[in-house]
């Protein structure tokens, strides 16, 4: 029976590995919400939020009352009681004038007990962090929008630069294979004496050069895979099959694209200087309340008790009750030119995040008319490249045609097929450009959602 359980066990641990194993399939959607669900980086703006929001409500509670207790049983040894000295000629009539007698000033066992209730009535700094809490916790978020952004915007040139590497190893694989039944062909046409050596060898180097770009390209798929999952935060060894793979469909919407108004609000970079703008402005005003007084109340009330023997600590009649209340008012007088130079400083920053704010608007209009500058050149190679595949096609697929009727040359096929690799790598190297454009225009527009 126990042999029977740990053959089960196994059979249920193999079935969950391959099940493990089964090619997990991703749409770009997908892969986005994937990122924004697992991606480390992901995770840690949005506890930077939650850790914000923790620290906006320390700051509500320093405004609330406070309440705290306090006891103590404070226990005085005969050799180390607190004594004053007195001259014993004072109270002893009968004592040599100047003789000094030490009195114990504690008794051996003392008790207290007290609660206190404080509350803050005036702090000219505390009122105004409780008014920038709205625009702390803004600038929190906006900091999430612009993590959530920069991995959309990884993932995007990612996930269509495998796409691009798919649809280039796929094209190689199709023309080595038709290399080489073209050599086979060749060398059975050189048997029967209808073809020459140096067709064959014609042949067999383009097989070898297709077989080395084809390696090239498969590592460099390799890499754009793994670049995908560490961009969502995925195990590097999980098998992904990609959906969305018909790019060429976009290219009206990229034309679209090219001719949409931006705006700064809209970008998330932007939004975070706006706000941190706030802030300092906020800054500037608390270090100038600095300058008032603050005021806050406080009551408190408790017992005391003493006794010359430990259980007399329970005699609770013999405590004395206590009770008082007032107000502290604390008056800043001179800090050292402290709080002006605090004031200076926090104009100064005013000064800097507005520098900031005019440079970002810069920055995004010139990211944005280079991204629409370098999509629309890469709009008309698409075009042009797509004309020069489709020319390259028809080339291949007539230079096939005389060859097989025995009125064209292998030399014609081999060169039709070089210029159709190179035509197809050019469409699609024009198609990432577009793609990668696309996305530097939305993330410069605001529009990368």
């Amino acid at each position: 029976m126990r042999r029977l359980y740990v053959t089960l066990a196994s059979l249920i641990a193999i079935a969950t590995g391959a099940q493990a194993q089964q090619p997990v399939k991703l749409s770009l959607d997908d892969c986005i919400a994937y990122a924004m669900s697992n991606s480390v980086t992901m995770k840690n703006a949005r506890l930077d939020v939650q850790i914000q929001q923790a620290q906006v409500k320390q700051t509500t509670a320093a405004a609330l009352p406070s309440l705290s207790g306090k006891s103590d049983l404070v226990h005085f040894s005969p050799k180390h009681q607190q004594f004053s000295f007195f001259d014993a000629s004072a109270f002893n009539p009968q004592a040599p004038k100047g003789t000094i007698s030490p009195v114990p000033f504690t008794i051996p066992y003392t008790a207290s007990a007290s609660v206190t209730l404080s509350q803050v009535l005036f702090d000219g700094s505390l009122l105004v962090a409780l008014q920038a809490r709205n625009s702390i916790m803004d600038l929190a978020r906006s900091t999430e929008q612009v993590t959530a952004e920069n991995i959309r915007y990884g993932v995007h040139k990612a996930y269509n630069s495998l796409v691009i590497s798919y649809k280039q190893f796929e094209i190689i694989k199709s023309s080595l294979a038709l290399a080489r039944t073209m050599e086979q062909e060749l060398i059975k046409t050189r048997e029967a004496g209808f073809a020459e050596k140096i067709d064959v060898e014609r042949t067999s180097v383009q097989i070898n050069n297709l077989a080395t770009d084809s390696l090239k390209v498969a590592n460099m798929l390799t890499i754009a895979e793994q670049m995908l999952k560490y961009q969502l935060g995925m195990d590097i060894n999980a098998q992904i099959i990609l959906t969305d793979t018909s790019i060429e469909k976009n290219t009206a919407q990229l034309v679209q694209l090219v001719t949409e108004k931006g705006s700064y609000e809209r970008v998330p970079e932007y939004t975070v200087l706006m706000n941190a703008l706030k802030l300092n402005e906020y800054d500037l005003k608390r270090y100038k309340l600095a300058a008032l007084p603050t005021l806050a109340g406080f009551t408190s009330r408790g017992v005391n008790f003493g006794a010359s023997t430990f259980s007399g600590i329970t005699q609770l009649d013999k405590y004395i009750e206590y009770y008082n209340g007032g107000l502290t008012l604390s008056v800043p007088l001179f800090n050292g030119f402290a709080r002006q130079y605090q004031v200076r400083e926090a104009k100064l920053k005013i000064e800097k995040t507005r520098n900031n704010i005019e440079y970002t608007k810069q920055s995004i209009d010139f990211q944005a008319a280079t991204a629409r500058t370098t999509l629309k050149n890469a709009l008309l190679q698409i075009q042009s490249q797509k004309r020069n595949l489709d020319l390259s096609n028809s080339v291949l697929d007539l230079a096939q045609r005389k060859y097989k009727a025995g009125v064209g040359s292998n030399l014609e096929v081999t060169t039709a097929q070089t210029d159709l690799l190179r035509s197809q790598n050019n469409y699609f190297a024009a198609l990432l450009e577009a793609i990668n454009a696309e996305a530097d225009l939305k993330k410069a527009l605001g529009l990368l959602k």
